[in-house]
């Protein structure tokens, strides 16, 4: 495929990518940061897939079951006719727990005639490192490693198992299931027990798109991107995913391939915002909580990122063995990055918490835990403030005086300000407005540019960057003051190229860049709304969703002149970005369907 034509199904565990022509293509499994057992998205003959091979007289069509994570893909000739559902199961029990196995359920119904195709099984345990071999064990298929890191796999159906193995052409008669499970089962799977899964999962994501807070305009692509969102959030422990995938590249053939699958502060934080907005209360209360966990001790510096059970180290590896998507080496796990100091997490962090605190009941403990979260914040970002940084966008070269990370550090002053007043606590309240008039004075004086007239990457720099949207958002600056005006028009004239955004044009750690990072061209539309520019930004945003995939999801990166998707999929912050926009256009109005709650 020439582009990310994907769907994602998962269960809050982990997930799977399915192609349009109905390949899984991708999944780790037990859990999403596991090594992947099916891999053909970085190694098209080495990866490992789960297909349904057909003639070339069929015709393939692909969707989601209606406001659900259940896709659904038809396979018809006009005489033969299936469908294919996979989804992962997902469910409450009866204790309130929820049974998200990791497990991948194929569900096949016959739609007429007699359909034939082969069953193309080949999983490749552990990043196929070393060889896997699958068996026939009666009732099962086993695959497994003998060599290197031991793993298994064990995959169920009432399809004949030889016939799959053998990868012999099998004529559909009927309803059929396949299921491919990280344990063995003890309980003897059927097709009845997978289609009570089926109907248990479907009614869950119904239920749930129900309490999704509903607008006035874009109502879809919204219900879209909160079952996104909802997907790469990890139930165990209330950590937000930045994408399902590692290592698709931000320009085909270059080397800008990172890992994106743990749970950076400030990526989640920004999902949360919005997810508390769209009414899932729950998923910021499980969020904040990880904050909690993760930052135990008083002293402790917060990393910018975090794998999703809260482990602190996230080495970087490159697998040599694995060609990369379209062959853009390297493939890499782990991320580098976590090392690095960016001081903008601190305000976005603190944004969250205030929302927390405004909106929803919290109980004593909770906000006690909350209240020293915060003051720790203040405290790191009084120490840190005035010194340079990474930034937001993890140049891995020298540090700088980033006006982004100068606006998100008077950000967590004035929401600890905002907090205090919330919870009339009043500690530290005159040294904190100091501080934060400090901070603003700062930025207000340095980070602008005399000649650009625009708020600029950094301090002394004339280059600009789309992070300096979001000053106004952030509350820093108003909509119509004449240097915000400014701002946003020599930032689109400067970094839009066709519609779509640059997020900075300058050279960085790996040269020039040379690909459209979604978030910005969302930043720049809201802008646009915001200074007055409605019916551009209106173009602008209906244009952008024509890039979408087939099923309506958004990678990281686009193309500038294909408009092909590129960088880790499906992303979070791409997604978000949409649902405010989206909002944005709305009008901060919720329609009458809306449905408030935690879920």
């Amino acid at each position: 495929m020439d582009n990310l034509d994907y769907g994602i199904i998962g269960n809050c565990r982990s997930c799977a990518l399915v192609s349009k022509t109905g390949s899984l293509d991708w999944c780790c499994l037990p859990a999403f940061d596991s090594a992947a057992v099916f891999a053909k998205i970085l190694d098209e003959e080495q990866g490992g897939s789960f297909e349904f091979k057909v003639s070339d007289d069929y015709n393939i069509s692909q969707e989601y079951l209606w406001e659900t994570n259940i896709l659904s893909t038809v396979f018809d000739n006009g005489e033969d006719a299936f469908q294919l559902i996979d989804f992962m199961p997902r469910y409450p029990r009866d204790d309130g727990s929820y049974y998200s196995p990791p497990d991948i359920i194929r569900f096949l119904r016959l739609l007429k005639g007699k359909p034939k195709f082969k069953v193309i099984y080949n999983p490749r345990l552990d990043f196929a490192r070393e060889e896997t071999h699958n068996e026939n064990k009666g009732n099962y298929i086993k695959s497994y490693t003998i060599e290197g890191k031991y793993d298994s796999l064990f995959f169920y159906s009432n399809l004949d198992l030889d016939d799959i193995l053998q990868q012999r052409e099998i004529t559909l008669t009927g309803n059929a299931y396949c299921l491919v499970g990280y344990h063995e089962k003890l309980i003897t799977q059927s097709l009845d027990r997978s289609y009570l899964k089926f109907q248990r999962t479907k009614t869950y994501w119904m239920n749930w798109s129900e309490k999704t807070t509903r607008y006035s305009h874009y109502s879809n692509e919204i219900m879209r991107s909160a079952l996104v969102l909802k997907l790469l959030s990890y139930k165990k422990s209330g950590a937000v995913l930045a994408a399902a995938t590692t290592s698709l590249p931000e320009t085909i053939g270059e080397e800008r391939n990172w890992d994106y699958r743990f749970c950076w502060i400030r990526d989640a934080s920004m999902v949360i915002k919005v997810m508390a907005g769209l009414g899932h209360v729950k998923s910021a209360r499980e969020f904040l909580q990880f904050i909690i966990d993760i930052i135990p001790d008083k002293d402790e510096k917060i990393q910018i990122m975090y794998g999703i059970d809260g482990q602190k180290e996230l080495t970087e590896h490159i697998l040599d063995h694995l060609s990369g998507y379209k062959g853009s080496y390297p493939v890499r796990t782990g991320n580098a990055a976590y090392i690095q100091k960016q001081n903008d997490i601190y305000g976005i962090l603190m944004e969250v918490i205030y929302q927390q605190f405004l909106q929803f009941e919290t109980s004593l403990e909770n906000s006690e835990e909350l209240w020293t979260v915060v003051r720790g914040i203040v405290m790191i970002v009084e120490e840190n403030w005035q010194k340079p940084d990474k930034g937001i966008w993890e140049l891995r070269t020298e540090d700088r005086h980033f006006v982004f990370s100068k606006l998100l550090c008077w950000v967590a002053v004035d929401r600890a300000i905002k907090i205090g007043e919330v919870l009339r606590m009043g500690i530290n309240d005159t040294h904190w407005k100091t501080l934060r008039a400090e901070i603003y004075d700062d930025i207000y004086n340095n980070g602008w540019n005399e000649e650009k007239q625009a708020y600029t990457q950094s301090y002394g720099s004339p280059d600009l960057d789309a992070s300096t949207l979001l000053m106004e958002s952030y509350g820093f600056i108003d909509a119509k003051d004449p240097r915000f005006v400014s701002t946003v028009k020599a930032t689109e004239e400067e970094l839009c190229n066709d519609g779509l955004m640059y997020r900075y044009k300058n050279k960085d750690d790996f040269g020039l860049p040379s690909s459209s990072f979604t978030i910005c061209t969302f930043w720049l539309i809201n802008s646009l709304y915001k200074i007055g520019e409605e019916e551009k930004s209106k173009a602008l945003f209906e244009q952008l969703l024509s890039y979408s995939n087939h099923l309506g999801l958004f990678s990281e990166d686009i193309d500038f002149k294909t408009k092909r998707l590129l960088g880790n999929f499906p992303q979070a912050y791409s997604h978000l970005a949409l649902i405010e926009t989206a909002a944005n256009f709305s009008k901060g109005h919720a329609s009458e369907e809306n449905a408030f709650s935690g879920f």
